[in-house]
């Protein structure tokens, strides 16, 4: 069978045939879909610090390289509102010129990784860490948006969380209505259109409304054009700047958490869509397909990328079901900033405000961060650390410190599944909840002989626990065979430990053997020599046989 893995699914597709009448209901998803896009393209771009246009480039470019490539049938990309603080941190810091670099990085990142196939991966996050991170964002992005939503009159909004908020208290007298009661009506239609008509959102009737009262009554409200000035209708090559270590040195890290993160909800929303569907995705050629498109956003003044959950949902319930609705969804946003960029310049911010407090109320999925609060305190410290570093610090350290404490959970949970126990005494026991199967297994263990039982992977995290009980035996045996029949594997600090065990028993005179290691595990210890250091005869298959050996030795002992 052909392997497929690195095939964009529009080839596959295109091989098989697509009918006339998926065409059309590809078509029209993707101008349905465009439609969606437009808004929130333009919302995102300005609440991540940068012009309107960049987010309309981003999701014609990118949108239409990632339908192209992707490993998945109804992928949308475009911009998110993940990558809203992400990006607004760098453009303070290193300005518009060090944003293109970021994303640029990133594209080549996301396309490493998947050539190095951890597309099969990345999909084990930790979900504590996802909703940590994702409910910090939301409340980030509303925090964000409270200037233009209540049409506060300020210059400057600080970047901190608190010192944001405390400006705005300092501010909040100076209220204009009219933006107040544009944004709050656009989250009004935003969240109950759909019970007139599910097929056109209600952000599009929402700026529609709203840009045409502001127009013809010439409301005291500020708007796109007042802020950015004109929208370009056109889509040009930007001056690239220079690239240096230095420059790739400070950027590194925000582009590491950008493909990250464009990775994670590119897989997430490939994974939400084969559920609503019943497909399947490539994940490392989802990947190939957003670092591509990554790369071009960068090389057209555009800002990231990634898969849009909300975005290819509408695509998947309007019909979509192959590529050629994410390439329309791209087409139909470029006549619309070719044709209508002179009209998108009226849009009141008050607007685009309501429409982002709409995104990061859905974005943050309260309802699961309280369920998660009911969890064990390890996945709710996860959560918590996670959640109020996004907050109040930013989302690169958010995601670091998130994923370091996840690892030494996963350690130490791990470590507390490996049980190391003298196996011996079960034998020994006279209390008939022994276990009956083992007693069948071993008739006689003889004299002199100790049995330990491995249970669980003899890897670094527990592999302190094993040293420590094998070093600490309260009576010094001529022969020590260690079970190890359910170790699933041994890494190198658990090989590292078992020499020095070695070491330690032979020097008092204890030989050990090794009894029922599984293939990978035999191998490892293959490697490590450890079968010229123990004796190849005293690594045995099963039980019966290790005992057997240890007759023997002993036997010879006596001689």
């Amino acid at each position: 069978m052909k392997n497929t893995e690195f095939t964009p699914k529009l080839i596959t597709l295109l091989k098989e045939g697509i009918t006339r009448k998926q065409l059309s209901k590809d078509v029209l998803a993707g101008v349905i879909v465009g439609i969606v896009a437009l808004p929130l393209a333009i919302a995102f771009a300005i609440a991540s610090g940068v012009s309107p246009e960049k987010g309309l480039i981003t999701a014609v470019i990118a949108g239409i390289t990632i339908s192209v490539l992707s490993g998945s049938r109804v992928q949308i990309g475009g911009p998110t509102g993940a990558f809203i603080i992400i990006i607004y941190g760098i453009v303070q810091e290193h300005g518009i010129g060090g944003l293109t670099i970021a994303t640029f990085m990133a594209g080549f990142i996301i396309i490493a990784m998947g050539l190095a196939r951890l597309g099969n991966y990345l999909k084990f996050i930790p979900y504590p860490l996802i909703v940590g991170f994702t409910s910090g964002i939301a409340l980030v992005i509303f925090s964000s948006q409270v200037k233009d939503f209540f049409g506060l009159q300020m210059n400057d909004v600080p970047v901190d969380f608190v010192d944001k908020w405390i400006a705005y208290g300092s501010h909040f007298q100076q209220i204009n209505w009219i933006s107040l009661v544009i944004a709050g009506g656009t989250v009004l239609i935003a969240l109950n259109f759909n019970r007139i008509s599910s097929k056109i959102p209600g952000s599009i009737i929402a700026i529609l409304l709203s840009t045409l009262v502001v127009y013809f009554f010439e409301l005291p409200v500020e708007t796109i054009e007042s802020k950015f000035g004109e929208i370009p209708n056109h889509i040009s090559f930007p001056d690239f700047p220079e690239i240096n270590f230095a420059i790739i040195k400070k950027l590194i890290q925000p582009a590491i958490v950008i493909a990250l993160l464009g990775s994670i909800e590119s897989l997430l929303s490939a994974v939400v869509a084969d559920g609503m569907m019943g497909g399947r995705h490539r994940s490392n050629m989802e990947l190939i397909a957003q670092g591509t498109a990554n790369i071009f956003s960068g090389l057209f003044g555009g800002i990231p990328a990634t898969g849009a959950i909300a975005r290819t949902a509408t695509n998947i319930k309007n019909g979509g079901r192959t590529p050629i609705a994410g390439i329309v969804h791209g087409v139909v946003l470029l006549l619309i900033m070719l044709l209508f960029a002179p009209v998108a310049k009226l849009i009141p911010l008050s607007c685009l405000a309501g429409i982002l407090v709409v995104v990061a109320w859905h974005m943050g999925e309260w309802h699961h961060f309280f369920a998660l609060l009911k969890s064990n305190w390890m996945d709710i410290i996860v959560l918590l650390t996670t959640f109020f570093l996004t907050v109040f610090f930013d989302l690169i350290l958010a995601i670091e410190i998130g994923m370091i404490l996840s690892s030494f959970i996963f350690m130490k949970r791990m470590s507390e599944a490996t049980s190391i126990q003298n196996a011996s005494n079960l034998f020994k026991s006279d209390d008939e909840s022994s276990e009956m199967l083992f007693e069948q297994e071993i008739p006689e263990i003889p004299k002199g002989v100790l049995l330990y039982e491995i249970n669980g992977p003899l890897f670094f995290g527990a592999s302190q626990k094993f040293q420590e009980v094998i070093t600490d035996l309260k009576q010094q045996p001529k022969i020590l065979i260690l079970r190890m029949r359910n170790v699933p594997f041994i890494d190198a600090t658990g090989i590292n430990r078992l020499k020095e065990i070695c070491q330690q028993l032979n020097s008092k005179g204890t030989t050990i053997i090794i009894s029922g290691a599984n293939h990978d595990v035999k191998i490892e210890l293959l490697k490590a020599d450890l079968y010229n250091k123990l004796g190849k005869h005293n690594i045995q298959d099963n039980i019966g046989k290790a005992i057997e050996r240890a007759k023997d030795i002993l036997k010879n002992k006596e001689k």
